[in-house]
């Protein structure tokens, strides 16, 4: 069972949560981090991404980058514009894009929970991704955005949270097409029993943010190991979370584009997929797949659907049956030879919120691109529960979690 409770958050003054909220650091280019803030002094953006305020070109992973995203966290906090609770509080955030609402439960995790598995995890990480948040949680001596959480079930935090939302909010407002709400709970009996609606679901999942995650929980235990003797108390153990019930979530496809076909003409190519592969012609119109183990398939100007030949993957293997393991094993790295999609540059990923046209648009007149069937929630926590780990770029999550509405103070 993984423990889950309030804290003392820093935040955005009412008025300024629509101009202070931003995207996640990671969703964003330096050059596109730049023209957002343009004319917004308030934006979370100079914090999560500090090298926005220093000439272009500036190496983000500069030691002075890291100072500054202190020094402009700092600054909000000295103008006022974030302001800082005076008693531990949870918050229910729920956003509403394209008609569709997730709800979930803003707290802190234990990073002995992550330690322990009792958070669980579905990818690898990168070591120059973790030390890059690994500077800025210990430079900012705070988690400045939050861990995407879901668990299995959770029908009483899903009810109590139902309740709180019949109150007055604190936050409300719209941001990059997603309706934001945000409600504030204090009162010490219904923290209580969020605290423990939210722990007896069991194991949490970390749906999205492992960098941040793992990053977090570096600094928690680097902090820990200073300290010499510790209750357990301290903020360091915990780290910013957002947990939903799984089936609140959605998981977009995560499409992928590769640049040149290894060498083959496209009839070469389409002869040689055809062993793993049924192919058929669909248009010049983008095309969908239409159930697990199809793919949409740009090339030369026509889309085609893919579907896998029986007995090409693993059927009882979690893993190897998932759609972007037998596009990996079966075509990528066998004919266009893509043996390490985390390193390959002749491969980009796109995330579904991008559309089709993106895909046609990367993969021109000499690559080939795929939209895949989305990943389920189902399969990812299958996969966390044995252990095991997706391949890389298998799940994107949409609406994004904003950065900057609530902040943990390590």
């Amino acid at each position: 069972m993984a423990v889950y409770r309030p804290f003392r958050a820093l935040r955005p003054a009412k008025e300024l949560a629509p101009l202070i909220a931003a995207l996640p650091y990671d969703v964003m280019s330096s050059e596109e981090a730049r023209e957002r803030v343009k004319g917004n002094p308030y934006s979370f953006l100079h914090v999560d991404r500090a090298e926005i305020d220093f000439p272009p070109g500036t190496d983000p992973y500069d030691a002075r980058v890291y100072r500054r995203a202190r020094e402009n966290l700092e600054h909000l906090a000295a103008k006022r514009w974030i302001v800082r609770e005076e008693e531990p509080c949870f918050y229910v955030y729920r956003q509403i894009m394209d008609g569709r609402a997730q709800t979930g439960l803003v707290g802190c995790a234990s990073i002995d929970d992550y330690v322990n598995n009792a958070i669980k995890k579905h990818e690898k990480t990168r070591a120059d991704k973790e030390a890059d948040r690994i500077r800025h949680v210990d430079a900012c001596n705070a988690n400045t955005g939050p861990i995407f959480l879901t668990c299995r079930g959770g029908e009483a935090l899903r009810g109590l949270m139902q309740e709180i939302c019949t109150g007055d909010p604190l936050y409300n407002f719209d941001a990059d097409g997603v309706h934001q709400t945000v409600w504030r709970v204090s009162d010490p009996e219904t923290v209580a029993a969020l605290s423990r609606a939210a722990e007896q679901t069991g194991s949490f999942y970390i749906a999205d943010g492992h960098h941040r995650c793992a990053s977090a929980v570096h600094v928690g235990l680097d902090r820990r190991s200073k300290a010499g003797r510790i209750t357990g108390e301290e903020e360091f153990n915990f780290f910013l979370a957002v947990l939903f019930p799984s089936d609140e979530l959605r998981i977009m496809d995560y499409n992928r584009v590769v640049f040149d076909l290894a060498g083959h003409t496209a009839e070469e190519f389409l002869q040689e997929i055809s062993s793993a592969f049924t192919v058929e012609e669909k248009g010049t119109a983008p095309f969908a797949p239409p159930a697990r183990h199809t793919f949409g398939m740009y090339l030369k100007g026509k889309w085609h659907l893919l579907t896998a030949r029986p007995g090409t993957f693993p059927e009882d293997d979690v893993v190897g049956s998932l759609d972007v393991s037998i596009l990996q094993n079966n075509l990528l790295a066998p004919v266009l030879g893509i043996q390490d999609p985390r390193t390959d540059e002749r491969i980009d990923f796109v995330g579904g919120i991008r559309g089709y046209g993106e895909l046609e648009k990367r993969a021109g007149a000499d690559g080939v691109a795929f939209a895949m069937y989305p990943t389920s929630l189902e399969e990812l926590m299958d996969i966390a529960d044995a252990g095991l780990v997706m391949p890389p770029k298998s799940t994107w999550f949409e609406p994004k979690l904003l950065s900057g509405l609530f902040i943990h103070e390590l």
